[in-house]
């Protein structure tokens, strides 16, 4: 669902994954399991350098078929192992440092940093929710696009995980 008043225009998704819930976590903390799941379908992801602590920056880039290196950085406000990990997400350059959406061509309606939330939540042995939620978007057409950029990672960590 995307949320339609100003000042929380953003939206929530979840999958199911086959995987215990320190399993689910990990993939969102180690690098090697970063670089399998980041970026959209026919996207890659070459970088995920992981400072995996509150106020840690991790840096991950993503790339698609034809282009370059799409970077960006998430900072950690707070992380509670293994049920919710909240981040500001960031374009930046190979460095980290931040880029104004601007300079990258990208749709106005994009905040400078969005805020994300992603929760854990078991079901079971084997079987883990993961939600994430993003907000702060200035107009309801640029959630939708980042909404299905995410539906597709999510997708892709899903994979990971089939049986």
């Amino acid at each position: 669902m995307t949320t339609e008043t100003p000042a929380e225009r953003g939206f929530a998704i979840a999958r199911e994954l086959d995987a215990p819930i320190e399993e689910a976590w990990r993939a969102w903390t180690d690098p090697e399991s970063i670089k399998r799941w980041w970026g959209p379908d026919g996207w890659t992801a070459p970088v995920a350098e992981v400072d995996f602590r509150e106020g840690g920056t991790t840096l991950v880039g993503m790339q698609g078929p034809q282009g370059p290196v799409l970077y960006n950085t998430w900072t950690y406000r707070r992380i509670e192992e293994p049920h919710r990990i909240e981040f500001d997400s960031r374009f930046a350059d190979e460095t980290g440092a931040p880029v104004p959406r601007s300079e990258l061509g990208l749709p106005e309606g994009i905040p400078e940093a969005v805020p994300h939330v992603v929760t854990f939540e078991p079901l079971g042995d084997a079987v883990t929710r993961v939600t994430v939620e993003e907000s702060g978007y200035r107009s309801v057409q640029v959630a939708e696009l980042s909404k299905a950029g995410q539906e597709q990672v999510l997708d892709k960590m899903a994979a990971l995980f089939e049986r």
